[in-house]
């Protein structure tokens, strides 16, 4: 993989970071929350920095709206 590339993570990798449900992430892409990309196979990728930068969002929020994005 080039170091130019951007990292790609699983719906589950991202689900991992958040504390939720592989499918809570898919229904985050699928209302738009989250930028998936679609591999070959149709499956869903996100991407690192984008995944991160909502994460930090998130936790700076302190999830005053009972931890939904």
């Amino acid at each position: 993989m080039k170091s130019d590339q951007e990292v790609l993570l699983t719906p589950a990798e991202v689900a991992t970071l958040f504390r939720v449900d592989p499918k809570t992430v898919t229904r985050w892409a699928k209302a738009g929350k989250l930028t998936s990309i679609r591999t070959l196979g149709g499956h869903r990728r996100f991407k690192e920095s984008e995944v991160k930068a909502l994460l930090t969002a998130t936790t700076n929020n302190s999830f005053g709206d009972g931890g939904k994005l």
